[in-house]
């Protein structure tokens, strides 16, 4: 089977910047499932046709002559659900890189049709898993300007539509330098994380970065003692900076962006032994624990509340707290992106 390199990302991005702990490729509807609310469904597809019709002289539904048809020729490139205690929420992704710029015909039929798979998604989310809330991204790295101007001023109104009827989806459209900040530069967060070889975007750029380096290296020895010019040095790819963090849940954060701040030894040994108290991580971080505690403590033994496996500062061994939370009552995001601000 064919696996788009897009499609390979944005698994990436929903398995460990989303933690969906369920994640399918090419995710397409059995013609033996039953098609739930289907009066409803019927009733949007009229509605959001007349609207798209009048609004902006699209056909969004050409050549589809009922919801069953439309939804039969759907497919989703990546699904994913995340559960969370006792809430799930599910994630339907459509990605489109064409090296050249988003093309699907003309303008308005480009348009048109990306309208198109949004809705339709939307409707196999509710027609087949009963959801009524959800994120539905449409994601390409190059879009044509007047492409994605038209495109965004279309994404209110394919949301209004959806809360017509009581279907509190979210469509979002990420494109150009959006993909880069809000897609791309997450996951290389988690590059370092990540070691199953089924991601083969992943795997990509960790064997890129495996030569990039050993060739910076040589190239960098060989100047230094022929003191004269050198083709380019290829850079390591890596994440830039704190862009795209907003995507990551906190969770994602604290095992990534700040466990590699600490673990590279950009914090003084002062703050690393006050971030074994319990009152600097509550002022500092919001949390209830000590941010770091020393595995020495607990010899063999992974304290509560705390991640399995350890991280090493300054050649001690600690374990990094594992209780954080971004809910209304309690949310601890804020103090953590505070202390990243001041430290990346």
């Amino acid at each position: 089977m064919k696996i788009e390199i897009g499609e390979s990302l944005l698994l990436s991005w929903l398995r460990h910047v989303k933690e969906c702990q369920l994640v399918q490729l090419n995710w397409k509807a059995s013609g033996k499932w039953e098609l739930k609310n289907r009066e409803l469904l019927e009733q949007l597809m009229t509605v959001s046709a007349d609207l798209f019709s009048e609004k902006y002289n699209y056909n969004l539904y050409k050549g589809n002559r009922s919801v069953d048809q439309l939804i039969g020729q759907g497919e989703i490139d990546v699904l994913g659900i995340s559960y969370e205690e006792d809430q799930s929420y599910i994630y339907a992704i459509d990605v489109a890189f064409h090296e050249k710029g988003l093309n699907y015909g003309s303008r308005e039929e480009t348009v048109s049709r990306i309208i198109k798979k949004c809705l339709r998604t939307a409707m196999c989310i509710y027609g087949y898993f009963g959801f009524t809330n959800g994120s539905i991204v449409f994601a390409s790295p190059k879009i044509n300007p007047s492409v994605e101007r038209e495109l965004m001023n279309c994404v209110e109104d394919m949301n209004l539509v959806l809360r017509h009827f009581n279907l509190d989806f979210t469509i979002r459209v990420i494109g150009n330098d959006e993909f880069g900040i809000k897609i791309v530069e997450p996951v290389l967060n988690v590059l370092g994380e990540v070691a199953d070889t089924s991601e083969l975007f992943m795997r990509s750029l960790q064997m890129y970065n495996l030569f990039a380096g050993e060739k910076s290296s040589r190239a960098v020895r060989q100047r230094s003692v022929t003191e004269r010019k050198s083709s380019p040095i290829p850079e390591v790819i890596e994440a830039k900076g704190l862009e795209g963090l907003e995507e990551m849940k906190i969770g994602a954060i604290v095992r990534t962006v700040l466990r590699k701040i600490l673990e590279e030894g950009k914090v003084s040994r002062e703050e690393i032994e006050r971030m074994q108290t319990k009152s600097f991580s509550r002022e500092t971080f919001h949390i209830q624990y000590p941010l770091l505690q020393k595995a020495s403590l607990t010899p063999g033994v992974k304290p509560a509340r705390y991640y399995s496996g350890t991280i090493t500062i300054f050649g001690e061994e600690y374990y990094l707290c594992s209780e954080w939370y971004e809910v209304p009552a309690n949310n601890d995001r804020p103090y953590l992106m505070k202390w990243l601000g001041m430290h990346v």
